[in-house]
């Protein structure tokens, strides 16, 4: 699979732009805030329906204009694809595949993967748990639209239960009946998610043990481990036995949605005890593995968007990383730099052809 071209009307500082695509390595150069970025996450909304930093779909309409959209031809399967998306404010996003619009968004979802690097991945680290399980989610999701389906009901019915919660400690009206129909669905849910999350670890930890130990020459022992309540007790003890906290705290404090993804180096925490090279070796690896895995599981090679990848990176990391996503284990792949002659040095030394764009102010061009 690959991106063959992409146009945008008026997303975030494009006006209008098209362009047409190599197969192999595209890069994007330009000053620090010109649109190279925006051009990454184009491409990630047209696979995902959703932009890699920000939530909101309305925000990502041009100052002032009143809708945007972004088109791409796809080769899937040597088929062309033809995948529309627009957005005006304050009105649903219309996504289409082939002139055609989808029923419900999730459709969409795993029939164009994607990988995302960026610098915003140190939340990954930084952050709470939450980030964590998106991006288990995110890359469960791209291949299992089952778990999708699983992952919205249990959402849907938690939020319920909290509300309920709520209630009781408004109204002081308590129904057990009521809370153990919830607890079923809940549950019913919960140990299918945690069942699938728990087959994706053991899949997902060898791969990304193998990418780090290649970026780093194996000098650093680093462990990734997928921390839940449901390994040591049934979900449905958990919830019996936390009814009582669960009503004072109004909410539901077990579940898979308290799920953690622990990152460490030397059997420390990654986030108090790294150094930002080794934090980022650490995120890139998590992000090949999220690669790998998705070619293995969907039968072809997703899309790989790298942005601003060369930073707090040595030469030797650089060369290492290019040299390997430039060759047969990876597909299309798209690059953002500020340095248009780092560029076509770090290719040149590979011996690998790229595709250049420069980038200035929302306008782009080939370099």
């Amino acid at each position: 699979m690959w991106l063959k071209n992409i146009t945008l009307l008026n997303f975030k500082n494009y006006s209008d732009a098209g362009i047409s695509f190599s197969e192999t390595v595209n890069v994007f150069t330009g000053n620090n805030g010109s649109g190279k970025t925006n051009m990454l996450d184009a491409i990630h909304y047209l696979c995902l329906c959703k932009s890699y930093f920000n939530p909101i779909d309305g925000q990502q309409i041009k100052t002032g204009a009143d809708v945007f959209m972004i088109q791409g031809d796809f080769d899937r399967n040597e088929r062309n694809e033809k995948i529309s998306c627009g957005v005006k404010r304050s009105q649903k996003k219309q996504f289409k595949r082939n002139k055609k619009e989808y029923d419900k968004l999730a459709d969409h979802i795993g029939l164009f993967p994607v990988v995302m690097v960026s610098p915003y991945d140190v939340n990954l680290i930084m952050e709470g748990s939450e980030e964590r399980r998106k991006f288990i989610d995110n890359v469960i999701s791209q291949t299992d639209s089952h778990y999708l389906d699983q992952l919205i009901s249990y959402n849907r019915v938690l939020a319920n239960r909290n509300a309920m919660l709520k209630q009781i400690a408004v109204t002081k009206r308590y129904d057990p009946t009521l809370l153990e129909i919830m607890d079923e669905q809940l549950v019913l849910a919960g140990n299918k998610i945690f069942a699938m999350r728990n087959a994706f670890m053991d899949d997902f930890i060898p791969l990304f043990n193998q990418y780090y130990i290649y970026l780093t020459d194996n000098n650093e022992i680093v462990e990734l481990n997928y921390q839940s309540q449901l390994k040591e007790t049934s979900f449905e003890e958990l919830l019996k036995k936390s009814v009582e906290k669960d009503r004072v705290l109004e909410r539901t404090t077990t579940g898979i949605h308290k799920d953690e993804l622990v990152f460490s180096i030397h059997e420390m925490p990654l986030k108090k005890f790294g150094s930002q090279g080794q934090q980022k070796s650490f995120l890139i690896a998590l992000k090949l593995a999220q690669y790998a895995y998705l070619a293995k599981n969907k039968g072809f090679k997703p899309l790989l968007l790298l942005d601003d990848i060369f930073d707090k990176l040595d030469d030797n990391r650089v060369q290492k990383l290019m040299q390997m996503v430039s060759h047969h284990d990876f597909g299309q792949i798209f690059i953002t730099d500020t340095g248009i002659e780092r560029v076509k040095s770090i290719f040149k030394k590979i011996e690998v052809d790229v595709t250049l764009f420069e980038v200035e102010n929302g306008k782009i061009q080939n370099a």
